[in-house]
């Protein structure tokens, strides 16, 4: 029988990013510090080898941006994260994935428990509709036993939206349709569902793609606010935002067989003003992509 997923927790303090290298092709950052270590991943769709031999890290309570052109396999590795990728009609992923120290892929692990402790957030806002404010945040908790009774679930609720900086813009409207919100609304929304199921990790498929700039900018404070507890990785096409709101970043991009792999990884500060290939200094720099 599969066994729900238990990491350890590891507190260590983090390196100052200042004193943090770039990493280029074939290397990672220090696992140290790490919360997800990739370690030589590889994705297919079946024939199709989408990703090759993919190695980074993302550091606990830290924000790391996943960045490259379309096409070089970015979303596919979030979904590898947290055996999103797996419900695709035959994809599959060869290499590993550890979330403190845990084989995530393990046969004993329960997928389900590894996308409740590593929660998503998509691209496309998507509160169920048939739901209330109220009922797309906790629903899930209580399936999950997490709460019980009224009480639990009012400072359930309470805790996420505050979390995720929309309580104060729906307290007095919880029994309306989740659909019934704006689309920044939504997508915190969203954000406060993934919360509700106590997450150790959040994944970011480009959340703010289909927003505008003052939602885009709630969502970006966000994810910066909630990296004081939680890990983040996000998928962006935005250079500048990446810029704004990550710790770290890993570019990818294609080779001659459109299969996408880590050109290099490293602190964004680095990436962004002294990267160490110059693949990634003519993407940042708008060369290309």
């Amino acid at each position: 029988m599969a066994t729900a997923l238990k990491p350890i927790a590891i507190e260590v303090p983090s390196q100052a990013a200042a004193e943090r290298e770039p990493v280029a092709v074939g290397q990672t950052m220090p696992a140290m510090d790490a919360a997800i270590e990739v370690q030589g991943l590889h994705a297919y769709y079946g024939a199709k080898h989408a990703v090759r031999d993919v190695t980074f890290t993302a550091r606990q309570r830290a924000v790391t941006a996943i960045i490259g052109p379309s096409g070089s396999g970015k979303s596919t590795v979030l979904r590898s994260l947290n055996r999103m990728l797996e419900v695709v009609p035959a994809a599959r992923i060869e290499g590993k994935v550890l979330f403190h120290g845990t084989d995530i892929y393990a046969r004993e692990i329960d997928p389900a428990a590894v996308r409740r402790t590593i929660g998503m957030v998509f691209q496309q806002p998507n509160p169920f509709p048939t739901m209330s404010i109220y009922d797309n945040v906790v629903a899930a908790a209580r399936f999950n036993g997490l709460v019980k009774g009224r009480a639990d679930s009012d400072e359930l609720l309470e805790r996420c939206l505050r979390q995720a900086a929309l309580w104060d813009e729906v307290k007095d409207s919880l029994t309306k349709s989740g659909a019934s919100l704006s689309g920044g609304q939504q997508q915190r929304l969203c954000i406060a569902r993934a919360l509700a199921v106590n997450p150790e990790a959040i994944l970011m498929d480009e959340p703010c793609s289909a927003l505008d700039p003052i939602a885009t900018l709630q969502i970006e404070q966000l994810a910066r606010d909630l990296a004081t507890t939680y890990t983040i990785v996000i998928v962006t096409h935005n250079m500048q935002q990446a810029a704004r709101v990550s710790d770290d970043t890993v570019f990818m991009s294609v080779d001659e067989a459109r299969a996408g792999f880590v050109v290099e990884s490293g602190p964004t500060s680095q990436i962004f003003t002294n990267p160490a290939n110059k693949t990634t200094e003519d993407y940042i720099t708008g060369r290309f992509g």
